[in-house]
């Protein structure tokens, strides 16, 4: 027997208790997303701290080995855990493959790799990565809920 869904999809009929959701949710695409907007906002602030020429290009050619990373970092975790890399946990594999791989293509393509730009980068990557995942889990949490993560 099939339930009847309401005009709005759910299966109660739309009332609202079956409606309301944790504070936080996050699905794989917006967390992606999140993921891609924290990396080129890492470069596009490291690139003005600098007083580099085009903000928008600059920003661009300083995050793409770090795009490249986070993505093969989403991938990997996708592929050994069977999972999105929505929490902190999985969030680590992330972080560590952007700055991992972000360093080797940018030493291959002859772009600097100071181990002061690898401390940098390093730090505030962990902070963006870990961070928001982090907070959408305390937010979860702080609701009496867990954080609800679709995959």
């Amino acid at each position: 027997m099939s339930a009847e869904r309401g005009a709005d999809g759910s299966v109660d009929g739309g009332s609202r208790r079956a409606l309301r959701r944790s504070p936080v949710e996050v699905t794989p695409p917006v967390a992606l997303l999140v993921d891609v907007v924290l990396v080129v906002v890492f470069a596009a602030v490291g690139r003005a701290s600098h007083e580099e020429g085009n903000p928008v290009l600059g920003a661009l050619a300083t995050a793409w080995p770090f795009l490249v990373g986070t993505l093969l970092g989403w991938a990997v975790v996708r592929v050994s855990r069977r999972q999105w890399p929505l929490g902190v946990s999985p969030g680590v594999t992330v972080w560590v493959a952007t700055v991992l791989v972000g360093m080797v293509l940018r030493q291959a393509t002859g772009s600097g790799t100071a181990l002061s730009f690898v401390v940098v980068a390093s730090v505030v990557l962990a902070v963006f990565l870990l961070g928001w995942r982090a907070a959408a889990a305390l937010l979860g949490r702080r609701s009496g809920r867990s954080a609800h993560i679709q995959a």
